[in-house]
């Protein structure tokens, strides 16, 4: 007996995922987004002014996670240690004692007072991008500066996504006059003006990372509720769901169980637009000065910074390269995504 093809036992997952490999450019933009993004959990490791473990005078210590004092390693004060001193650096290079530095030896926040040149500094074998106009390493700033924006994307289009389904999925299936109400508070909420409230808050409350992700959420759901709504008012006549209601299931079964899992697709497609959309807006309100407090490593902050020191051409040019690179990673992968979930994009071993 002839065997069936293992294309036709597959599951729509798997298929989709083929799909989703095929498309080279959107799966080693997934590969390299997803390396940037976990190596940026790490930053602490990877980019700080404090060793991971060092010995001195017989003892191990731990500076990363301990703060000590200068005395601790031979100098005269009870001050936190600043392990870019050439003196402390000095006593670790004495026999017996090492101290063990993550890869970038600065933190975002550290001010080299002991570069040789005077801030902005161009790129040197101490600061390999540079430093940015306080002496902070341009570097570090990148690092942590993307992992912020990042974290705040994936929180931002979690919530706009999380709310935009529940209100499409409501307004969807109810529709008649649940929906009529629903949408003309839609188109209400859309007209307001974005900027103009971020202004506002931003002159009411001290800025902060939470206000703006709850500002950008409260204005980011509509999208995704307009695709959820659309496919629930297509979904809600279909035999199964009338199959379902015959059957006698509640209502919070149908929309979750039976409509829910059939009207995601669109929604999926949308989530790397949804990330790409978030960290462009939290660059341009860093760019603006209304995002994040200042001395939070942004982006959009060192934006600004190139564009105030316009001969300092390498932090304009490697914070565009960052923004520009993670960006376009993000519309790559959306693009393959779509087309991956998109059951009329058949590979030719399917067909």
């Amino acid at each position: 007996m002839r065997k069936p093809a293992s294309h036709l036992t597959q599951s729509p997952a798997r298929r989709a995922w083929r799909r989703f490999r095929a498309n080279r450019l959107g799966f080693w933009s997934l590969c390299i987004f997803t390396t940037l993004f976990v190596l940026s959990l790490f930053a602490e490791l990877l980019s700080n002014d404090k060793p991971i473990v060092a010995r001195y005078a017989g003892h191990w210590y731990f500076p990363l996670v301990q703060d000590l004092p200068e005395t601790t390693f031979g100098g005269d004060f009870h001050t936190p240690t600043d392990y870019l001193d050439p003196f402390i650096r000095e006593q670790f290079r004495q026999p017996g004692n090492f101290a063990l530095f993550p890869p970038n030896p600065y933190h975002h926040s550290s001010i080299n007072y002991f570069a040789a040149e005077p801030s902005p500094a161009r790129p040197t074998r101490a600061n390999l991008l540079g430093t940015d106009d306080r002496g902070r390493d341009l570097l570090a700033r990148l690092l942590y500066g993307f992992r912020i924006s990042v974290l705040f994307a994936v929180v931002v289009a979690g919530l706009c996504t999380l709310a935009g389904i529940l209100y499409g999925a409501l307004q969807g299936y109810f529709a008649r006059w649940t929906d009529i109400v629903m949408e003309r508070f839609v188109e209400i909420w859309s007209a307001m003006p974005q900027l103009y409230m971020l202004i506002i808050f931003s002159a009411l409350f001290s800025p902060s990372l939470p206000l703006l992700v709850g500002i950008i959420a409260a204005f980011g759901w509509m999208g995704i509720a307009a695709y959820v709504r659309a496919e629930f008012l297509r979904n809600r006549t279909l035999d199964y769901v009338r199959a379902a209601h015959a059957l006698g299931q509640s209502r919070r079964k149908i929309i979750f169980r039976h409509i829910l899992p059939n009207a995601l697709t669109p929604v999926i497609t949308l989530l790397p637009f949804e990330l790409a959309g978030a960290i462009g807006a939290l660059t341009s309100l860093d760019f603006l000065g209304l995002g994040a407090p200042p001395g939070t490593p942004s982006l959009g902050e060192l934006l600004a910074q190139g564009k105030a020191n316009l001969d300092a051409w390498w932090i304009s040019l490697a914070s565009f390269t960052v923004l520009v690179g993670t960006l376009l990673l993000l519309i790559l992968i959306g693009d393959a995504l779509r087309d991956a979930l998109d059951p009329r994009k058949v590979l030719e071993g399917d067909a």
